[in-house]
């Protein structure tokens, strides 16, 4: 049985220019010119013999025929390319795009990025740190990386790592105050908080107990990356995440106070839609970020 279709480079061209309501946009998503999108719509609605777009005082606008045709091209699209991604051996290539929590990119993905590189040369990653919520895969998102207390229920969940808090203080600070005890310290010293985390000190209230007083020079940050550089500055106490916070521990830029590390209440994740996992390129950077965490030690239940 034969199927009636068109062009199937004029139906990519078609669901491009209908999402983004432009032909120049859609040149630069599809990488071709803009006269080349205009012929390929032309080519598409002389098959159809009907108009999919039409001009009007804001812009591009889509006909009657194209508010029905698009999202059905649009799912053809997504499902043949879905099939194609599942098409077994085939090697990990194209694209990927990940939404990253920012304090997770900058201390631990970042840095590790050259050897996933190496070992998949022909896959392009593209991260995004904004902190907004992502909603797969009408954000063109194929996986999330984001911290949380537990599972939820959209998409799979892998826990990557769960965090240990510690305390830390500049070198400096550590100099003037290491001959105190580790319960003055808590108690006197301020405390560095991040506003989107509160509870996070909480599990040290077992050695100290704290009068508003003592808590009214402390200091609020929104990110974790501001806090821990507040406390590089000598500013206060931070509550650092192992391991992403290792590496400014060996380095010496921050020093953790002698207390027993705490479990915190959050974990690292990778997320994706069921589909995605089966796509080669999702499958090796899944792959490599387990072993880079095992590798690395890194503590996982």
């Amino acid at each position: 049985m034969g199927f009636e279709l068109p062009p199937l480079n004029t139906l990519r061209m078609f669901e491009a220019a209908g999402r983004l309501l432009s032909f120049r946009a859609a040149a630069d998503e599809l990488n071709v010119t803009p006269s080349a999108v205009s012929h390929a719509i032309v080519v598409l609605e002389t098959w159809l013999e009907a108009r999919l777009f039409e001009r009007g005082s804001q812009g591009l606008l889509l006909t009657d025929a194209a508010i029905g045709y698009l999202p059905v091209v649009r799912r053809a699209l997504v499902a043949l390319a879905e099939a194609t991604d599942r098409v077994p051996g085939r090697k990990a290539r194209g694209s990927l795009s990940i939404s990253v929590a920012p304090t997770f990119a900058t201390t631990w993905l970042l840095p590790r990025l050259p050897r996933f590189a190496e070992v998949n040369p022909e896959v392009t990653i593209t991260l995004d740190t904004t902190r907004t919520q992502v909603n797969m895969p009408r954000d063109d998102v194929d996986l999330v990386i984001r911290m949380a207390a537990r599972r939820q229920a959209n998409g799979i969940w892998f826990r990557l790592l769960k965090e240990r808090l510690v305390p830390l203080v500049a070198p400096a600070l550590w100099r003037q105050v290491n001959h105190r005890s580790p319960e003055d310290i808590l108690t006197n010293l301020p405390r560095i908080h991040i506003t989107s985390v509160r509870r996070d000190w909480d599990v040290y209230d077992d050695i100290v107990a704290r009068s508003p007083e003592q808590a009214r020079y402390d200091l609020k940050f929104d990110t974790v990356h501001m806090a821990l550089q507040a406390a590089s500055y000598g500013l206060g106490i931070a509550l650092g995440r192992r391991p992403l916070i290792d590496e400014d521990i060996e380095a010496g830029r921050l020093v953790p106070l002698p207390v027993p590390e705490r479990d915190a209440d959050t974990s690292y994740w990778l997320v994706g839609l069921p589909n995605t996992f089966q796509r080669p390129e999702v499958g090796a950077f899944r792959t490599w970020i387990m072993a880079e965490l095992r590798d690395r030690g890194t503590r996982r239940s």
